[in-house]
C-alpha cells in the first residue's frame, strides 16, 4: 500500500525557496503568480494492508521524522 505524505511550512514561517521561486516566476514572465510557497511530498510503500493501520504508522512516520512539527504542517494521503 502507498502512502503519500506531504509537507508544508507553517504559515507565518518565512520560505526562501518558495521566494526565490516566485520572484524566478515573476523573471520569466509569469507576473501573475502571487505567494509561492515550497513544500516537500513523501512517497512510501507500506507493507501494511490496512488502510487505517496504514495512515496512523504514516502519520506517526510524519510526525517522529519527516517533518519538523515546530515549523511544518502535513496531510497523510492513502492509496488503495
Amino acid at each position: 500500500m502507498k502512502a503519500v505524505v506531504r509537507v508544508m511550512l507553517k504559515d507565518g514561517v518565512l520560505d526562501p525557496q518558495g521566494r526565490a521561486i516566485g520572484q524566478a516566476l515573476h523573471n520569466l514572465g509569469f507576473a501573475g503568480v502571487g505567494e509561492v510557497r515550497a513544500g516537500k511530498v513523501i512517497e512510501l510503500d507500506l507493507a501494511e494492508s490496512d488502510p487505517e493501520t496504514a495512515r496512523v504508522q504514516a502519520t506517526d512516520m510524519a510526525r517522529r521524522l519527516l517533518a519538523n512539527m515546530v515549523i511544518e504542517r502535513f496531510t497523510v494521503e492513502i492509496l488503495v
